[in-house]
């Protein structure tokens, strides 16, 4: 398909070239004979539109991402063979795009990778990105920040930002300059002088900002945007620690007053455009220092907390009703300009919660329309290890980009542009909710369930949650998924591997999830000849599935990642495989004659931590795999 570009097109002949071979065109900047003209124009405001009349094409836009979500289009309505056609979109959201977390996990997307979703999101027409990077990113002069975890150099950071200007995507830098810095404040001796606890900045202290001075300056440096995210979430300690040693007992509201004012001094100085996560205002004043309570009224002690020329960023992943939202924005505009982040529920374990997703973003997404909210930041957590790989998050991308350019998109209307936009078939994603959602588990539940993850880790002489799950037809639910996934990974051309990736969790998981149940009947009732079945040959065949999920996570993550973290996903794997050969030897032991030798069977099952049923949101690997105390926090 050739398309001769012309008019205000000089802007864009790069990002074109990049997005060619992905949209199957040929572009022309000079007259070539069977090409399509496209006439590039400037337009409305907040407006976008392509248009087609015979051989000629126009495409008009404001800003310029606008272009290439009216490219991708263009194309998808020449691909269906329509002839003449008018496409007008207005924007509602003026900043619109994920914010992908590449610390929580110890993942970060290799450069490789970011390009393949800019191009991914240029056609989408998702305007922003940004890499959450709590010591994600080399900082001149602190050679313990982010030491041996993977990161960002700053020619990493210049060349992504040049590669997403192609397409008129604004890079945003994400860090943390309060809280949420465990892996530093790991370095306890090194950093001592700036340290509140095990993972919180101290406040008030000199060193502190010339600590947060250099982080400011190594993060905004390789990037054109002047806007950058501070974080300040989740600082649960605040003046608890160290502060509290050293000055007594301060109020949270007092200690965020100090701290934002001098922070807000250098973001000053640098000339930056800063935003913040806004819980901990709200935490300060709602009992029990929860964040969502529609009934709090907002002082105005807390309003004149907020330092000028900082903006609020409202998250919330877990509301149902527009209402709450409304609300919500209402509270926060008493307070400083609002932006909104919804969350794409892939962040506790293997599967991808789409229901979660979908019945928490459509009433968050109509709620920012009708507040006028028009800044919107798609957050992507990695909780934990990042089972789930990022590639998996691209249907809530696609649903985030529709709703920024339709009043009121149906999942119909977003699954057909998905399908576009990425090549790959929407119901196959969508399998990846079946990862978590067992039998007996409404996907529709506002609590967020993450079978998958326990049922991977648990141990098979020692299962934790075996009690939880007596009774449901596990192994066959992941038998038909495994099939599913089986048949996914020959359809969906660059994501394969991401396909026989899922096919592996939901193999092992057909065999593993009722193991530790049928193991412990057949010892209580001693069924030697089934023991002997164990030892020989369902064991073994487990050990076999779980390493052909290993090679298939390593290579997905190697395509995917910076090498550096995937090291805790191999001591997990290395652990399950060990502990399976530990349960062959320890049947063989039995059989042999030592009646002790399966002695953990013995021990009684317990609903876990008392709870009846499938239990929700268990994220902690340390947690799942044993009761005894595993790696502890510090």
């Amino acid at each position: 398909m050739k398309l001769y570009f012309t008019g205000d097109v000089s802007p864009f002949r790069a990002g074109i070239r990049e997005l060619a071979p992905q949209l199957g065109v040929e572009p022309c900047f000079e007259v070539c004979p069977g090409a399509l003209t496209v006439t590039v124009e400037r337009g409305a405001a907040d407006r976008l539109s392509v248009s087609k009349s015979g051989d000629a094409v126009t495409i008009r836009y404001d800003r310029r991402i606008h272009f290439f979500r009216a490219l991708g289009l263009l194309v998808e309505r020449l691909r269906a063979g329509e002839g003449d056609f008018t496409i007008a979109e207005d924007v509602y959201f003026t900043m619109n795009g994920p914010m992908f977390d590449v610390s929580q996990g110890n993942a970060v997307i290799n450069v490789r990778s970011v390009k393949s979703l800019l191009r991914t999101m240029a056609v989408m027409g998702l305007s922003m990105l940004m890499l959450y990077c709590e010591d994600s990113y080399e900082v001149p002069g602190e050679p313990y920040f982010g030491h041996m975890r993977a990161k960002y150099t700053e020619a990493d950071m210049r060349e992504l930002d040049d590669y997403a200007d192609a397409f008129g995507i604004e890079i945003i830098p994400c860090i943390q300059t309060l809280a949420h810095l465990a892996d530093t404040m790991h370095w306890k001796r090194v950093y001592a002088d700036i340290r509140e606890d095990n993972e919180c900045l101290l406040v008030g202290e000199e060193k502190t900002y010339a600590f947060i001075r250099k982080l400011l300056e190594a993060a905004t440096k390789p990037f054109r945007s002047k806007r950058i995210h501070i974080g300040m979430d989740e600082a649960w300690r605040l003046g608890l620690g160290q502060y509290l040693e050293l000055h007594g007992l301060t109020s949270k509201t007092e200690l965020m007053r100090i701290h934002l004012a001098r922070v807000m001094e250098i973001v000053r100085e640098l000339g930056l455009e800063p935003m913040m996560w806004s819980d901990m205002f709200f935490r300060a004043i709602i009992p029990g220092g929860g964040y969502y309570d529609e009934s709090i009224e907002i002082p105005q002690e807390t309003i004149d907390a907020v330092p000028e020329g900082v903006s609020l960023v409202y998250w919330d992943y877990y509301h149902h009703e527009r209402s709450f939202y409304e609300s919500y924005f209402e509270k926060h505009r008493r307070m400083a300009p609002t932006i909104f982040a919804g969350g794409i529920w892939t962040w506790v374990g293997f599967g991808a919660n789409w229901a979660k997703t979908f019945d928490t973003s459509y009433p968050a997404a109509m709620a920012c329309k009708s507040s006028n909210c028009r800044e919107v930041i798609i957050t992507v957590w990695g909780d934990d290890g990042t089972e789930n790989n990022i590639f998996s998050t691209l249907p809530g991308l696609q649903f985030y980009a529709e709703h920024g350019y339709r009043a009121d998109p149906s999942l119909e209307d977003i699954a057909r542009r998905f399908e576009f936009c990425t090549g790959a078939k929407w119901e196959d994603f969508m399998a990846f909710q079946r990862i978590d959602t067992i039998p007996s588990i409404d996907p529709h539940s506002v609590l967020e369930y993450n079978c998958s993850k326990y049922l991977m880790w648990q141990d098979i002489l020692t299962g934790l949650f075996d009690k939880n799950i007596e009774g449901l037809p596990l192994n066959e639910h992941y038998e038909e998924l495994a099939a599913a996934m089986a048949n996914a990974a020959t359809r969906n051309g660059e994501y394969n591997e991401l396909m026989r990736y899922n096919y592996h969790v939901a193999d092992v998981l057909s065999l593993k999830s009722e193991i530790g149940l049928r193991l412990t009947a057949a010892y209580k009732n001693n069924a030697t000849v089934l023991l002997e079945e164990y030892a020989s040959d369902i064991l073994p065949d487990l050990y076999e599935r779980v390493e052909a999920l290993r090679l298939a996570h390593k290579s997905l993550w190697y395509a995917t990642y910076k090498s550096l973290g995937w090291d805790t996903m191999d001591l997990r794997y290395g652990g399950l495989l060990i502990r399976i050969q530990t349960a062959i030897e320890q049947i063989e032991a039995y059989l042999a004659g030592d009646r002790t030798a399966l002695c953990d069977l013995d021990e009684p099952r317990l609903p876990y931590d008392g709870l009846e049923g499938p239990p929700s949101y268990i994220n902690n690997y340390g947690d799942i795999v044993s009761a005894s105390r595993f790696a502890p926090r510090t």
